[in-house]
C-alpha cells in the first residue's frame, strides 16, 4: 500500500464518517467514487468497501444519537422494515438495467434537498400535529419503498433521502431523524456489504481496514458535535454536507 493510497482512505473516511454523524448519509456515496477515481479499484469492491464502512459508522453514530435520546427504535420499524425490502428489490433491478442515468439523477435530486435544507432549515411547524397512526404509517411505508428502491439501485443516497423523509414528510426533529437514519442505515449497509463479499469476496483488505477505520472515528466525532449543536445548526451543517458531496461526485461523474 503506497502514502497516496493511505491518504486517500482517509480524506474519504473522513467525509464518509462527518456525513454519516452530520446528516445520516451512506459512506459508500463518498468512499466509493474517491476509491473508484484515485485508487484504481474496481466499482463493485468499491461499493463493497463504502457499504463494509457505513456499517460501524452508522452503527456508532446510532449509539451516540440513542444515548441523547435521539432515536426511536419502535416508531422506524416500519420505515425501515419497507427500505430493506425495497432495497433487495432494487439491488435485482439495478441488475438489470443500466443504473448510470439514476445514480446522476439522484445526486441531482441530493443536491436539491441539500439546498433546500441550507435556505429552509427545520421542520414544517405545525404540519404533522393532527396526522393519525395510520397516515402515519401509510407515509412511513411509501418513503421506505422509494428510499430502499433507490438505495438498492444506485448503491448510495439512501441515507440522505431518509433524512428528506423523516424530516419533510413524517415531521421529525432533525437530531432525531439523523439518529434513525443511521440507525436504518446500519442494517442496509450490512446486508449489502455481506451481499458484495459473499457474491465476489475481497482482494483489498488493506484499503477496507483503513476505510472502515477511518470512517468509524471521524463518524464517532461528528455524531458527538451534532448532538450538542442546535436543530438549525445541525440543519445546516446536514445541508452543506449534501451540497458539497452531491458536487463532487457530480464533478467525477461526468466532468472528468
Amino acid at each position: 500500500m503506497t502514502l497516496f493510497e493511505i491518504l486517500i482512505c482517509f480524506l474519504a473516511g473522513a467525509g464518509a464518517g462527518i456525513g454519516t454523524g452530520f446528516a445520516g448519509m451512506s459512506a459508500a456515496g463518498i468512499i466509493s467514487p474517491l476509491l473508484l477515481t484515485f485508487c484504481g479499484v474496481s466499482p463493485y469492491e468499491a461499493i463493497g468497501i463504502g457499504l463494509a464502512s457505513d456499517v460501524l459508522a452508522s452503527a456508532v453514530s446510532a449509539w451516540t444519537y440513542k444515548k441523547h435520546g435521539n432515536l426511536d427504535v419502535k416508531k422506524s420499524l416500519v420505515l425501515m422494515s419497507s427500505v430493506l425490502i425495497m432495497t433487495i428489490v432494487g439491488s435485482f433491478v439495478a441488475s438489470l438495467v443500466p443504473p448510470s442515468t439514476m445514480g446522476g439523477m439522484s445526486q441531482i435530486g441530493l443536491l436539491v434537498i441539500g439546498i433546500k435544507f441550507l435556505v429552509k432549515p427545520g421542520r414544517p411547524n405545525g404540519k404533522f400535529t393532527n396526522e393519525g397512526p395510520r397516515t402515519k404509517i401509510i407515509k412511513a411505508v411509501i418513503g421506505g419503498v422509494l428510499v430502499g428502491f433507490i438505495c438498492g439501485f444506485v448503491g448510495a443516497g439512501g441515507g440522505m433521502m431518509l433524512l428528506f423523509v423523516l424530516t419533510s414528510i413524517l415531521g421529525y426533529e432533525v437530531h432525531k431523524a439523523v439518529g434513525t437514519s443511521v440507525f436504518i442505515m446500519t442494517f442496509t449497509a450490512l446486508i449489502g456489504g455481506v451481499s458484495h463479499f459473499g457474491i465476489s469476496g475481497m482482494s483489498n483488505i488493506p484499503l477496507l481496514v483503513l476505510c472502515v477505520i477511518f470512517t468509524f472515528i471521524w463518524a464517532r466525532i461528528a455524531s458527538v458535535i451534532a448532538n450538542k449543536a442546535s436543530e438549525r445548526t445541525l440543519c445546516r451543517a446536514a445541508g452543506v454536507v449534501m451540497v458539497v458531496t452531491s458536487v463532487i461526485i457530480l464533478y467525477f461523474n461526468f466532468i472528468r
